[in-house]
């Protein structure tokens, strides 16, 4: 049997309704009712909702032990991909909490119940960081403790030691770095928060660019490199890295809304965080906006998805065309 954390969430969501189709036999932890009724919402979208009760739902967190034992009876096979996302400086506690105390966790139940195999969903963020001599970030670029990182890189980072202590000491693993997930379903995760925000008027771009994967290639490709033999790698899987500008205009066009038509230089940027950080101190409300959000926006590094290319001849969907295709206004 599989056990999915986070199948409440975009990408344990989509890979649940991969794993139905396939008819495999899962189980998924939630938390509450309401992330139930999402994934379920899901399934309908796909409309392929007789298939939402393949997955047997089982109450708990990954910070609960005594529903971690009850979760991984008769479980072969993890797919870790719950994790807490924030760039929030309040959150660092809950964020360390969260992915790398409950993936430490995950880990230690796969080592003591004799699970086969672990993949863990990371992120970009938890990737190295170029050197001079360097143009692109791959697997083996080195993480540089003296370069600023986010509170949530750091979690993501520190969640992957912990599977690596794990594959020290036996268990089989598999490591993926997706980019900016691009999916429905989940308007308040990845790039839902983007599509939103052009949705609603968003006024200003940048010549910024990151990495981004659709769903379906991220979540297929986990499944097969599950069923391989391949184990105890790391796989960045992004399908095109793109510059902001470009997919703001894109995601506007599909949407029928105005363009975003204001650059936001870096002296725009600084000026706003600093005035969101001052907002802040007379609010309890968590941030929408931070500095590290805001100054993603203006880098320029580009990622390869070659390893993965290589590994199992990977083709990757267009990512803008498949916001075209998904995202359309009749």
């Amino acid at each position: 049997m599989i056990l999915v954390t986070g199948g409440t969430g975009l990408v344990g969501a989509h890979l649940l309704l991969r794993l139905a189709e396939n008819g495999a036999k899962m189980r998924a932890i939630y938390r509450d009712e309401n992330g139930i009724q999402k994934t379920k919402s899901l399934f309908e979208h796909y409309q392929k909702s007789t298939l939402f009760n393949a997955v047997e739902w089982i109450k708990g967190d990954i910070l609960d032990i005594t529903a971690l034992e009850d979760a991984f009876i008769g479980i072969t096979q993890v797919y870790h991909c719950a994790a807490y996302i924030s760039f929030d400086s309040k959150d660092e506690n809950k964020l360390r909490k969260i992915n790398i105390e409950g993936t430490a966790n995950i880990v230690n139940f796969c080592l003591a119940k004799g699970v086969e195999k672990l993949c863990h969903v990371s992120s970009i963020a938890a990737l190295g960081d170029l050197a001079a001599h360097e143009t692109s970030i791959t697997e083996e670029t080195e993480w540089n403790p003296e370069k600023h990182h986010s509170d949530y890189a750091i979690s993501k980072y520190g969640a992957e030691m912990e599977v690596w202590r794990g594959q020290q000491e036996g268990l089989q693993v598999i490591i993926v770095n997706p980019g900016i997930i691009i999916g429905p379903g989940f308007e308040n995760q990845s790039s839902g928060q983007l599509i939103k925000k052009v949705a609603d008027g968003l006024l200003f771009y940048t010549y910024g660019k990151t990495a981004f994967v659709v769903v379906d290639d991220l979540v297929g490709i986990m499944i097969e490199l599950m069923e391989s033999s391949i184990c105890n790698e790391r796989f960045i899987l992004i399908g095109q890295n793109i510059v902001f500008r470009d997919l703001f205009n894109t995601i506007a066009n599909t949407l029928k809304v105005k363009r975003p038509s204001i650059e936001a230089k870096p002296f725009l940027i600084g000026l706003t965080w600093r005035l969101y950080w001052v907002l802040s101190l007379f609010s309890t409300k968590p941030k929408q906006i931070s500095k590290d959000s805001l100054q993603s926006l203006l880098n320029k590094k580009e990622f390869s998805n070659q390893k993965i290319k290589s590994a199992l001849q990977t083709s990757f969907i267009d990512v803008q065309q498949y916001i075209k295709d998904n995202f359309s206004v009749n």
